[in-house]
């Protein structure tokens, strides 16, 4: 079994801690004037979405979880859940929303994405950074507003509600910044 030392600790790390996987979101490492060096770790659970902060000794070792991504293909959804093609073997699989979380706000029918299984289960999907989507409904912008610096709310076509300046318009195409669900610029042609 591969095993990491408290030194090869980096954000987005898997570990596996308690029989559970994680991944390390921040890292500190603490040399007290006394006492042992340690590591003040945030990590998430990568199946319930819990954050933990722990303090582990340095030296000490954490597993290696037996994790796999696989790249796939969001196909629909329907009452069972979320369905998605393994671009490899062409397997189907059904997901619930437990598992896709804030995920399903970034699916567009055939994109692709990676499903992260632990020991041969699905148990979560992964995004890009930064995803793409268009506007369907927001209130129209008024002459004169953007001198304000303020915001509006623009709902995407996945369905996710997001803050955006005065300027945006539906049909404008948006970057979103999928780990904190923020507008993050307007894109003049989709892919690029």
């Amino acid at each position: 079994m591969t095993m990491y030392e408290t030194r090869d600790f980096r954000r987005g790390l898997k570990i596996e801690m308690n029989n559970d996987p994680w991944v390390i979101v921040d890292f500190q490492h603490v040399n007290p004037g006394k006492g042992a060096a340690f590591t003040r770790t945030k990590m998430r659970n990568l199946r319930t979405g819990q954050v933990l902060e722990q303090n582990i000794k340095s030296g000490d070792k954490v597993a290696k979880p037996d994790t796999e991504e696989r790249n796939m293909q969001y196909l629909y959804r329907d009452s069972e859940g979320f369905h998605f093609m393994d671009q490899a073997n062409y397997e189907q699989i059904s997901l619930t929303e437990d598992y896709v979380g804030d995920t399903k706000y970034y699916l567009l029918e055939n994109s692709v994405l990676k499903v992260l299984y632990y020991q041969g289960k699905p148990i979560a999907c992964e995004t890009e950074t930064f995803c793409e989507l268009k506007v369907v409904d927001t209130p129209p912008g008024v002459r004169g507003d953007t001198a304000t610096g303020g915001s509006k709310q623009a709902t995407l076509e996945t369905g996710l509600v997001v803050s955006v300046p005065f300027h945006i318009n539906e049909g404008d195409v948006l970057r979103i910044d999928t780990r904190d669900n923020s507008y993050a610029d307007r894109v003049s042609v989709r892919g690029k």
